[in-house]
């Protein structure tokens, strides 16, 4: 993987990783869900957008990858709590990237893949 992509990827991880540490929420909290959001889930699944459809086709390793994926959900972990919904779940960025692609909107994105909140 490039180090323009590395970086990045590294960024979002650890303040996914330090986010979710330090996470106690009081549900419902939309504004705080919204920011995990804006600024950790959009920025991971449009990092892998990126990555695949820039103009060169990048190629994640297994462990680049995986830290990707566990990113992404760390911080989709992080948003459900937010309502007082406990995920642990286990999310591909490939469909999270199809869906950001189909509707422009991280948020769309994440009550698609979990439900929370419930519609």
């Amino acid at each position: 993987m490039s180090g323009q992509y590395d970086d990045r990827l590294r960024v979002l991880s650890r303040r996914a990783e330090q986010t979710r540490e330090s996470l106690d929420p009081d549900p419902p909290d939309e504004e705080r869900a919204m920011e995990f959001l804006r600024d950790g889930f959009g920025p991971t699944v449009a990092l892998y957008c990126e990555a695949r459809t820039g103009g060169s086709w990048v190629r994640f390793s297994g462990a680049e990858f995986e830290r990707l994926e566990r990113t992404m959900n760390d911080w989709l972990d992080c948003y459900a709590a937010c309502y007082g919904v406990e995920l642990a779940g286990t999310y591909s960025v490939r469909a999270a990237a199809e869906l950001l692609v189909d509707t422009h909107n991280a948020r769309d994105v994440a009550v698609l893949l979990t439900g929370v909140p419930e519609q």
